[in-house]
């Protein structure tokens, strides 16, 4: 495998915007993570309120992406960007314009899941034009617009200190619409699109095993990603006593290394197979995490969660590796669907924080449920690897090209 492939195997141009709408989209995603610590002084949020508030976005995205996923299979990748990045513009106007009520809020952050919803377009675009040996890699690099976080976390801070949070969405819409115009030039739907089907043949991977063992995983390792992205701003306020200019800068270089491990994990996995790269990724993120719950120093602190982020980044690579080659031509429905279930574990996380935070004073109990979760998955991920094996050896298959369980 050559990176010169990129070029030569597939269309760059739509792989270079769908990692720009990713990108954006991302960083419109979770702005209001970004943000958190001024909504907290803000509005006077108790920790489990504000646990809800960053996380209504990811919990908006669970349910735009399985629409958007079916969407890209009936009418195509391109033309479901270019939708949702029109849709996306509503809720950076409204809470730029308006946004003063608890009530609004909560309106703003489910209508900021369209743009959580840009992974189920961003990912099949790319996917189609590249073969097997190439997924992996691709998937990453697309899937890398989740740096878009960087670009939340690093600006979005220093912008409201100065010019007050609400108007910080309103200059999220400037690079959304620049890059909404860039695409509808670069991006193209690739020939191999599939014809549409009736909508009740999509819903009938809900049916499938390997489907559902896939949302797990990926609720654990994106929804993991995504929720402590939300979260950490707020935390390092409130556990360290950081200004928040600084709590943002700690969480850019939290979100930095999680969105390069990304395309890192699918490059690996195509070489050594996807779960084999996620036996160490769970292995990592319990024993990360079990280290994060006993609330050390700052800099110990900030050594564990980075091991966090980089064992969830590599997860989502390798997840997205084996999904395009398990589900190809379903890519679209099976993306919103996995990637659904990567939403919802992005609401969970930071609501299940904040709610123990505020149940139990302290934040060792939230993190301890994350490090446990991680070996749980561990576990469903072994049993998986053994019911593939079982079936293809049943089925007289030495070798499988799609999922490597060796």
């Amino acid at each position: 495998m050559k990176l010169a492939d990129l070029k030569n195997k597939g269309h760059l141009p739509s792989l270079i915007a769908s990692l720009l709408y990713f990108d954006v989209s991302f960083m419109i995603w979770v702005i209001l993570g970004a943000l958190g610590a001024f909504i907290v002084q803000d509005f006077g949020l108790s920790p489990a309120q504000m646990g809800l508030i960053v996380a209504l976005p990811a919990l908006g995205g669970s349910i735009f992406r399985i629409a958007m996923g079916i969407l890209c299979d009936l009418i195509g990748p391109r033309k479901t960007a270019i939708g949702g990045m029109l849709i996306s513009v509503i809720p950076l106007l409204w809470g730029w314009l308006f946004g003063h009520q608890f009530g609004e809020l909560v309106c703003i952050g489910i209508l900021l899941g369209v743009a959580g919803g840009s992974f189920t377009a961003s990912l099949p675009l790319a996917s189609r034009w590249y073969p097997p040996q190439l997924q992996g890699l691709v998937m990453g690099i697309a899937g890398a617009g989740n740096s878009g976080t960087v670009f939340a976390t690093l600006f979005a801070p220093r912008l409201a200190e100065k010019f007050g949070w609400h108007n910080v969405l309103g200059f999220a819409i400037i690079p959304l619409l620049l890059i909404f115009i860039a695409y509808i030039f670069m991006a193209k739907d690739a020939p191999s699109q599939p014809k549409p089907k009736p909508i009740k043949d999509y819903f009938k991977l809900f049916k499938v095993k390997d489907a559902w063992i896939f949302c797990i995983l990926y609720a654990v390792t994106f929804g993991g990603y995504v929720g402590l992205t939300s979260f950490l701003s707020a935390f390092f306020v409130s556990q360290y006593g950081l200004p928040k200019v600084s709590a943002g800068d700690s969480v850019t270089l939290c979100v930095l290394v999680g969105s390069i491990s990304r395309p890192l994990g699918g490059f690996i996995a195509d070489r050594f197979g996807g779960t084999n790269v996620l036996k160490f990724v769970f292995a990592g993120l319990a024993l990360s995490m079990f280290g994060a719950s006993f609330l050390p120093t700052y800099y110990a602190m900030m050594f564990f969660l980075i091991i966090v982020m980089i064992c969830l980044g590599m997860g989502n690579g390798a997840v997205f590796q084996i999904v395009p080659q398990r589900f190809g031509q379903e890519i679209g429905t099976i993306t919103g669907i996995v990637g659904a279930a990567g939403g919802i574990g992005g609401f969970f996380v930071p609501t299940l924080l904040g709610t123990l935070k505020q149940a139990t004073g302290t934040y060792t109990t939230g993190f301890l449920c994350f490090a446990i979760a991680g070996l749980i998955v561990l576990g469903v991920l072994l049993l998986a690897i053994y019911s593939w094996r079982k079936s293809w050896m049943k089925n007289g298959q030495q070798d499988d090209q799609t999922i490597n369980v060796s």
